[in-house]
């Protein structure tokens, strides 16, 4: 076997995927530092999937742990590609698309040109996990990752946004009633840290995809691809598809959206 193991190593979690001209396997690991996480996903990895060391004919890395390592993986030739490039390649193959503006949602927000093998960081925005794990701190108490998410199935938007309807009782146009007029604009002192909580993932989303729908349509393209570790919260499809029925442009969320840079890193070097 030739197999190509693609490794995005980020800041909290480590993703790996096993590429020979398609999808093997891919993981998810998390670990106190960097470099555990690393080694521990691919040895992981390879257990998982019965493949040798020997099946890996190289490890490309990627993302921002990439920097901790200058040289070869287990006597493996290792090298390190451009994360941008790792996310438009890999956000194109996994939907099938030949271009598109891929978003890549994780701690904060890319945004990547990609047309073909044209691929270039046009920009983003620090509005991302980070902010949910930050804010959630600060207003939740929590920190934890999935104990927010769980918070957030328990939440009620109307008790902490301010809708259009809110704040006007003539019918405008161009805006559907419930669209939000302000992300924390009416904040009830009912509101639980359910409805804080799904309040925060909402502003993150919206903001992410009326910015993403904005450099879309400026750059001529026909739909969003959006990838990330973001793009596991059961709200996202929700409210980004919210964005896309205002703004008339299509967002993808392919399967397997988390391995989308691990994946282009892989394919980019195939």
């Amino acid at each position: 076997m030739s197999v190509i193991l693609g490794v995005d190593v980020g800041g909290s979690t480590t993703k790996i995927v096993a590429f020979d001209h398609k999808l093997i396997g891919m993981l998810q690991v998390r670990a106190g530092d960097q470099l555990t996480s690393l080694y521990g996903a691919i040895g992981n990895l390879l257990h998982q999937h019965h493949l040798k060391l020997s099946d890996v004919q190289k490890i490309v890395l990627t993302g921002v742990g990439a920097s901790l390592i200058d040289e070869d993986i287990y006597g493996i030739p290792t090298c390190k590609v451009n994360e941008f490039k790792a996310i438009g390649k890999g956000g194109l193959l996994l939907a099938g698309q030949s271009d598109g503006l891929v978003v890549s949602m994780g701690t904060g927000t890319a945004f990547v040109y990609a047309r073909g093998n044209e691929i270039e960081h046009i920009g983003g925005s620090g509005v991302g996990g980070g902010t949910l794990i930050g804010l959630s701190q600060e207003l939740l108490g929590e920190s934890d990752y999935e104990a927010i998410i769980a918070l957030a199935n328990t939440g009620d938007l109307s008790h902490v946004d301010l809708s259009v309807q809110d704040i006007s009782k003539a019918t405008i146009s161009t805006l559907p009633d419930n669209v939000t007029a302000s992300n924390f604009g009416r904040i009830k002192s009912t509101a639980t840290k359910g409805d804080l909580a799904l309040g925060l993932i909402n502003m993150i989303f919206q903001t992410a995809g009326v910015m993403a729908a904005f450099t879309a349509k400026a750059r001529g393209f026909r739909q969003v691809i959006v990838t990330g570790s973001l793009t596991t919260i059961p709200q996202a499809k929700e409210y980004l598809d919210g964005v896309a029925k205002l703004h008339g442009i299509p967002f993808i969320l392919p399967e397997d959206a988390t391995f989308a840079t691990a994946l282009g890193a892989a394919a980019l070097q195939q």
